[in-house]
């Protein structure tokens, strides 16, 4: 496909970075320039993002922060838990989806801590300069900004309303209370947040969280899973992540002649190959620590073969797994590589855009509404259970070649997420785009029916997708049975960022335009 892109790849030999928003980028290129790694501008990116760009993401939210660091990967988990009043018992009449008993336990800043101590060279203090600054004196409302808050704004407290509310492009908003939290965890560290006098500040406020739940959470550190595919190693985040669903891809994908498939067929077969690993999500994604995940069977040759023998290259499939709308997940993805070649594979959310639409008190801090991922049916791997971890969407992938870094990516988005990153990584190492020219690709996205990860857990059979892929591909994927929703270009969901380490060691980054996000390098 042409390389011809709306922006160009952002070009440097010392690092590069990729955020949801650019003044986000901003503060992570100047941790890097002043002599931080990937870690430590990892930091800075996540507290600036939960300021500047608060529908996504925050101290209030979750995240996974996939790291490569001195050539060892690890994942650490910042992904809080069900409060221990939470039981399926508590919500008989169906989950909340916003307010405060739709608040499950933050774990994002436990995650981020968790990383800096083990890999940050600068204090922990010198990262929160720029978030801190952006909360005191504010910073200027995006279209995307104005359009999240108008959205949400019937869910917003009186809180939430006065601090969030955007009437206009370049409104300032302005987040004092969080500015002074903020200022306290950077002098008082981590522990203040879950074991200190903030964390008693945090709880309660019409919420399921106690103080026993916030002392109770500590972040996972664990070992990314992963693939092969083309003689490329894809590594992704483990459960509680469902980043396994894209590697079940990617094997389904392997097994055929790319380059002897017509465009139809690569979409179709793609999409086919959603669906299958799909299934195997409702099946078993959930909290290893409760439930069993067989990652090694989703991903063996057998499993791999059976679901390539389902797909019918002249008919969509169709699976229907009510009882189930898709849940339009707002989440924020970024990406950091620094001159000595770590690397930060990051993405974190609120669930919804604002989350549960509430604040915690005095404390400035948006809280999530995660629990409206739950399951209640009896039996299901992802049932709600006090201090279990939801089945997450959120993953985050890296790009291996011969035993070195060769990229990072990702992208928010909810189901979509995994899907997309499929295609990226096939638009990558297939086509060899560079990385702003596979952020453009026209995309798809595909719907199942009783699958969505929002409560209610609903779904239908359409394929969204961009008028990119040309007439004759689009009829030709209707003519195979696939339900089709066209969107305008670039209206498609999710928001990528991109950056590949090129064979002289410059640095590649692309950033999607189809939200606020911007690329940095130097």
């Amino acid at each position: 496909m042409s390389q011809r892109t709306h922006r160009p790849p952002i070009i440097g030999r010392n690092g590069a970075v990729g955020a949801n928003h650019p003044l986000a980028a901003q503060a992570g290129l100047d941790i890097l320039r002043a002599g931080g790694n990937a870690v430590d501008a990892a930091v800075a990116i996540s507290l600036a993002l939960g300021v500047v760009e608060p529908a996504m993401s925050g101290l209030g939210g979750d995240g996974f922060y996939h790291v490569l660091v001195g050539g060892k990967g690890e994942v650490f988990n910042g992904c809080g838990f069900a409060p221990a009043a939470a039981t399926p018992e508590a919500y008989a009449s169906g989950m909340a989806v916003s307010g405060p008993r739709s608040v499950s336990v933050p774990g994002s800043l436990g995650g981020i801590a968790a990383m800096h101590a083990a890999h940050g060279t600068l204090p922990w203090a010198r990262l929160f300069q720029s978030a801190i600054e952006h909360a005191r004196h504010g910073f200027g409302a995006t279209p995307h900004y104005v359009a999240f808050a108008q959205d949400a704004g019937p869910r917003f407290d009186a809180q939430a309303a006065a601090t969030f509310r955007a009437p206009a492009i370049a409104s300032l908003v302005r987040q004092e209370a969080l500015a002074r939290t903020l200022e306290e965890i950077a002098a008082d560290g981590v522990e203040t947040f879950y074991r200190g006098r903030l964390a008693r500040r945090i709880a309660g406020h019409g919420t399921l969280i106690t103080e026993a739940d916030l002392a109770a959470y500590h972040p996972e550190v664990q070992a990314p899973i992963s693939i092969t595919y083309r003689g490329w190693e894809i590594r992704q985040t483990p459960p509680n992540s469902t980043g396994f669903s894209t590697l079940q891809m990617l094997r389904i994908l392997e097994r055929f002649d790319y380059a002897s498939l017509s465009p139809a067929d690569r979409v179709h077969i793609m999409v086919e190959a959603k669906k299958r690993a799909f299934l195997d999500r409702e099946r078993y994604g959930s909290d290893p620590r409760f439930e069993t995940v067989p990652v090694e069977q989703l991903l063996s040759d057998a499993t791999t073969d059976a679901h390539v023998a389902a797909i019918r290259m002249d008919r969509a499939g169709e699976w229907d797994t009510r009882p189930a709308l898709v849940g339009a997940g707002d989440t924020t993805y970024f990406a950091v590589v620094d001159a000595a070649g770590n690397a930060v594979s990051a993405i974190q959310s609120l669930n919804n855009a604002f989350g549960a639409g509430c604040i915690a008190g005095d404390t400035g801090i948006l809280l999530n509404n995660r629990m409206a991922y739950w399951h209640l049916a009896a039996g299901h791997p992802n049932r709600l259970q006090p201090h279990k971890r939801v089945r997450h969407t959120m993953n985050a992938p890296m790009i291996l070649k011969d035993g070195a870094l060769w990229g990072v990516l990702g992208t928010p988005g909810a189901d979509n997420q995994v899907q997309v990153n499929l295609q990226v990584i096939s638009a990558l190492l297939d086509d060899g785009d560079n990385p702003q020219a596979a952020v453009e690709r026209p995309r798809w996205t595909s719907s199942q029916p009783g699958q969505g990860a929002n409560w209610p857990h609903e779904g239908d059979h359409t394929l969204t997708i961009e008028p990119g892929f040309g007439s004759a591909v689009l009829d030709d994927l209707e003519r195979r049975g696939h339900q089709l929703k066209r969107v305008g270009p670039l209206e498609g969901p999710c928001a990528m960022q991109v950056i590949t380490v090129a064979p002289n060691a410059m640095r590649i980054a692309g950033s999607d335009p189809r939200r606020d996000g911007w690329a940095g390098a130097y």
